[in-house]
């Protein structure tokens, strides 16, 4: 585990921040809050973005917005190039009151990169400019819907449970399998699940396999492969897919 390191946001008169970082596969960076609104965007590398009921999947190419206040943690799935916009809190005001995923375009990235850039530059009138652009783009972003509902933490084995699937949601593990390293019974859990999230195993499962495999479609991996990684058979997980989301995988990743 670890904690975030805390950007330096004293200085009220720039709109926002921009920093870069690089974190190691399997990093965890414990829950924490921001009193600006913060972007989130992975240039490379996969993230979980865990907040108050629920949990984010960011694949390359994609951003989290989260408004001022909102509690988060990080799993890092792998090698992780991320770069984040701090937004001052009058700022933020002008976007989305709720946590959101979306699709980072290419003028949106080029923007990000060049507040990273620029962050250690002289210029504020251009600065300034970079950060309104930037916020416009924010606005027209298409939104995603790489997200899973996650207890509240309450009990620690259903969010061990959660964390475990999340980790390996293959269906190769079984519920019997989760629920023994859970330290809990299958009667138990699937109690718990039913009263925290309103769903049965199998269906919270399938919530994380969409997530995951969708993640993997934008990232260009063989329908194929990502079938056998979630312990499918091609033409079974194809079926899945359409029947949850309406499309193919295929459809999806050339929508994507």
């Amino acid at each position: 585990m670890a904690r975030a390191v805390p950007p330096d946001l004293s200085n009220t008169e720039v709109p926002l921040r921009a920093l870069a970082r690089s974190y190691p596969r399997g990093l965890y960076i414990e829950p924490h809050e921001h009193e600006w609104g913060q972007l989130l965007y992975a240039m490379s590398g996969i993230m979980w973005v865990e907040t108050p009921g629920e949990a984010l999947l960011v694949p390359p190419q994609r951003g989290v917005w989260l408004p001022p206040g909102v509690v988060h943690g990080i799993r890092v799935v792998s090698e992780l190039e991320m770069r984040n916009i701090y937004l001052r809190p009058q700022l933020a005001q002008s976007l989305a009151s709720e946590v959101q995923v979306f699709e980072v375009r290419p003028l949106l990235r080029e923007l990000v990169l060049a507040l990273v850039e620029q962050e250690r530059q002289s210029d504020p009138a251009y600065y300034t400019a970079l950060a309104e652009l930037t916020v416009q783009e924010l606005h027209r972003a298409r939104r995603s819907q790489l997200r899973v509902s996650l207890p509240d933490g309450a009990d620690r084995r259903l969010l061990h449970l959660c964390q475990a699937v999340m980790a390996a949601p293959s269906l190769a593990i079984s519920f019997e399998q989760h629920a023994a390293d859970a330290g809990a019974s299958v009667r138990t859990l699937s109690r718990l699940l039913l009263r925290e999230l309103g769903m049965g195993f199998a269906e919270w499962r399938r919530q994380v396999q969409l997530a995951t495999a969708a993640a993997a479609l934008i990232q260009g991996v063989p329908v194929s492969r990502i079938a056998r990684e979630l312990g499918y058979q091609p033409a079974s997980f194809s079926d899945m897919f359409r029947r949850e989301l309406g499309m193919t995988p295929s459809a999806y990743r050339a929508g994507s």
